[in-house]
């Protein structure tokens, strides 16, 4: 009896002394898996604050250096509508016009275009013929900007010329319309934005693609179960759906297309105006900056660099906004 106490009391002392070792063992890897996580955190945390250091870096520095033009022009900078570096006339509306008529002309050829690549991804190409073309949109946006603009401008300028004074013969006895399509010498508003939408196509596309996957399987069969076509399915259930990540997807292509420079510089024709004829030359911020800046001294250089702090603005303005619209329409898509 005795012996037998003690080999169950030896037996529980040694499962004490086991579950007390493990017991130690989890508590050292519990410290251990800790330290690894703060230590993950805080990587990540410095990571994430070097993209706002690095961001207001660029926005001190510019701001810096394009304050003498702020403080001696003032509101006539922002609201001036002459830009003329040889008289000393630095008022930047007619770029800012240049700059936004070029990238909505850009938006108003590429959305319906990326829309259709992306539908034709998602919902009619087979397997093989859906890896064909993302592929073939996704090296188009490899594409470095400078091929486009010399693409354009040696073989798409001459082209352009002939079809835009067409179009302006044809449109010459209305009188609204003559004077929105004007003759022009090739370059000007619409060959930048014709090429610009080239170059925003695969981004409007792979975003627009995304959203469109995120449609509920069941949702589309559902449509189809209750006699919709295929069109009517896309048009009542998937567009309705990914109405608000198109939206952010249009934004994303706006600000983009407002910050390209070498492609605008080679077509928009270097011609500072606010003109209501799409064929007619103008002017855009980052093509005017690209232009001058090598060969600018005191005040040009001053609102040269005050251009790219206005530039740097609207980019971020139009970005926020696709955020906004997109985290909105998730909202929204929840029901929350």
């Amino acid at each position: 009896m005795t012996m037998a106490l003690s080999e169950s009391e030896l037996s529980e002392s040694e499962r004490s002394d086991t579950e007390r070792s493990e017991a130690g063992l989890l508590v050292t890897g519990d410290g251990s898996g800790a330290r690894a996580d703060r230590l993950f955190r805080q990587t990540a945390l410095c990571a994430g604050a070097m993209i706002l250091v690095v961001l207001g870096l660029i926005v001190i520095a510019t701001t810096r250096d394009a304050w003498p033009a702020f403080a001696d022009l003032g509101p006539d900078y922002f609201f001036g509508t002459i830009w003329s570096p040889a008289d000393g006339k630095f008022g930047i509306v007619p770029l800012v016009y240049g700059t936004v008529v070029v990238s909505l002309i850009a938006v108003a050829f590429s959305v319906p275009v990326s829309v259709g690549i992306a539908l034709f991804i998602t919902e009619v190409a087979t397997k093989r013929v859906r890896g064909v073309v993302t592929m073939t949109v996704d090296l188009l946006a490899a594409v470095p900007s400078v091929v486009f603009g010399l693409w354009g401008f040696y073989q798409l300028i001459p082209l352009f010329q002939g079809v835009f004074n067409s179009i302006a013969d044809l449109l010459a006895p209305i009188p609204v319309l003559r004077s929105v399509f004007g003759h022009g010498s090739g370059s000007g508003f619409m060959s930048a934005g014709i090429v610009l939408a080239l170059m925003i196509t695969p981004i409007i596309s792979s975003v627009a693609r995304e959203v469109f996957t995120t449609v509920p399987h069941n949702d589309r069969l559902g449509a189809l179960a209750l006699g919709a076509t295929r069109w009517e399915m896309i048009t009542g259930v998937v567009l309705p759906h990914a109405s608000g990540g198109l939206t952010g997807a249009i934004l994303l292509g706006l600000g983009r297309a407002m910050g390209e420079t070498v492609a605008v510089a080679l077509l928009i024709g270097a011609s500072p105006q606010i003109s209501a004829n799409l064929f007619g030359r103008g002017e855009a911020m980052p093509s005017q900056i690209f232009r001058s800046l090598s060969e600018a001294t005191g005040s040009f250089r001053a609102a040269l660099f005050g251009l790219g702090v206005c530039l740097f603005v609207i980019t971020v303005l139009v970005n926020l906004a696709a955020r906004r619209v997109v985290t909105i329409a998730d909202r929204k898509l929840k029901g929350s």
